[in-house]
């Protein structure tokens, strides 16, 4: 393993086991840190366990610095943490785990190294370096997870069903797991996943969420929302994208399974992007397509106004997930509602009225909302897909355009509300919202040219309409 570490990590480790060595006790580097290490992923994380104290070894360590690096420490936990050269290092003492059937906290005890291996989720997750003088760079691994590696297979290191029933968030993470590492689930793992689903319940909805952002963020989504899916887990934690699920036919016309088609689309947009919001509105962009579903004599199937249902769905959807009620919902419901604008554009001679809305509705948004319109092009037929992309491409052109021309993006209209009230001397009232919205359609209709005295005349015409007059 440490022929893959930098030449500051090997000096560090160098420092623990020194450190380590003064205490008269053993450490290891364990976990995440070893595996990675050992298949070339990249990683800053290292945790250390020793045969004693961590707390006290850890300010050991950082004694070994100058300047001397800040410990974080948690006597209730017995974990202690420091940062040096970027890289984060927790330490802890080896320990024993048992669990309660109605909790996933464990009662913890003192145990030995081979004590802690047992407790780790999975075989590639249990690999331990020695850090001990005699031993130093030794790979301890008794549940033969290099193998596992080297055949990319995720594996519980006891019994499945134990394991998933001690800790249901596992179940998430040997998903998570597969979809970051590309690895397969083990059969036996996997059956224990299926069995113990029901057990997600009693895992908090912020543990569960962090585990599915992680899995959004991972090179091919797909693979762990597909998993998800297929165990049953999907169903407990996010029903509403089971229900994109399916196709139903009717006089032999169906429609393509919706499910499926996300998980296109999440792929498609994820190699484009890392933002997770951005993930996030392709994971949600037909949530709202169950609900409108119809199928209509000499047509077929139709899904008529699910933008609006979905972007109605996108706040619920982020309160039940715990996901931040703030300006990323507001973008990912912002996405959901105009995904089909860019591609309807396509299908009709393109104004430059309809092209100054969309900037003005996407605003700052708008490459965002070009890439995931780019992305929801998931045709088998190669013709059409072209056909797409060449409009696609002439719609991106002329937003360049009109956007070059009349700077629309972001924009807001040269009288503002408070002006109208100021004018014409009225409170806060649906005629001054009537007003607003006309000058605002006029300007972006190309009907009124978009400067403050050719709205001031406009608002004048209006205002005449509403039987009012100015006081000033």
């Amino acid at each position: 393993m440490f022929t893959n570490c930098t030449e500051k990590e090997r000096f560090i480790f160098k420092k623990i086991a020194h450190a380590a060595e003064s205490l008269n006790m053993d450490c290891y580097i364990i976990g995440g840190f070893v595996r990675d290490k050992l298949i070339k992923r990249k990683t800053s994380d290292a945790d250390i366990v020793c045969v004693g104290d961590g707390i006290a070894l850890a300010h050991q360590v950082a004694a070994q610095f100058s300047p001397s690096p800040k410990v974080s420490f948690f006597k209730n936990y017995g974990t202690a943490h420091i940062r040096i050269d970027g890289l984060d290092i927790e330490f802890v003492g080896a320990r024993r785990e048992s669990y309660r059937y109605h909790s996933r906290n464990p009662e913890v005890a003192p145990g030995t190294l081979h004590d802690d291996q047992n407790r780790r989720d999975f075989t590639i997750n249990a690999l331990a370096v020695s850090l001990n003088k005699d031993s130093y760079g030794n790979l301890i691994d008794p549940f033969e997870g290099a193998t596992d590696m080297k055949n990319k297979v995720i594996k519980t290191p006891l019994d499945p069903a134990q394991t998933f029933s001690d800790d249901p968030l596992r179940m998430m993470r040997a998903i998570r797991f597969a979809s970051q590492l590309q690895f397969t689930i083990d059969d036996g793992t996997w059956q224990g996943i299926r069995d113990n689903v029901e057990r997600i319940h009693i895992i908090s909805q912020e543990r569960i969420t962090d585990e599915l952002n992680k899995i959004l963020l991972s090179k091919e989504p797909s693979v762990g929302l597909d998993l998800l899916y297929r165990a049953g887990l999907m169903h407990l934690v996010f029903p509403q994208m089971v229900d994109l699920a399916g196709a139903e036919y009717i006089d032999g016309l169906g429609h393509k399974d919706n499910f499926y088609h996300t998980l296109r689309v999440v792929d498609n947009i994820s190699a484009h992007t890392d933002d997770l919001w951005l993930r996030w509105a392709a994971v949600l962009h037909d949530i709202g397509k169950p609900a409108t579903k119809k199928f209509e004599e000499g047509h077929g199937w139709t899904f008529h106004g699910h933008e609006v249902v979905g972007g109605r769905m996108v706040p619920k959807i982020f309160t039940r997930l715990r996901l931040p009620q703030d300006n990323k919902m507001r973008f990912v419901k912002k996405m959901v509602e105009l995904h089909l604008r860019p591609i309807s554009l396509t299908k009709e001679n393109i104004t430059d009225s309809a092209i100054r809305r969309l900037l003005f509705d996407a605003g700052d948004d708008i490459e965002a909302l070009m890439t995931l319109c780019k992305a929801d092009i998931t045709s088998k037929n190669k013709q059409k897909v072209k056909r797409y992309l060449d409009n696609f491409e002439m719609v991106r052109q002329r937003l360049h355009e009109v956007e070059e021309k009349d700077r629309i993006r972001n924009w807001q209209p040269p009288i503002t509300g408070e002006m109208i009230m100021d004018i014409f001397g009225i409170a806060p009232c649906k005629k001054v919202g009537d007003i607003k919205s006309a000058i605002k359609d006029a300007i972006l209709d190309g009907e009124i040219e978009n400067n403050y005295d050719a709205a001031y005349d406009y608002m004048l015409k209006k205002a005449m309409e509403l039987n009012l007059a100015p006081v000033k």
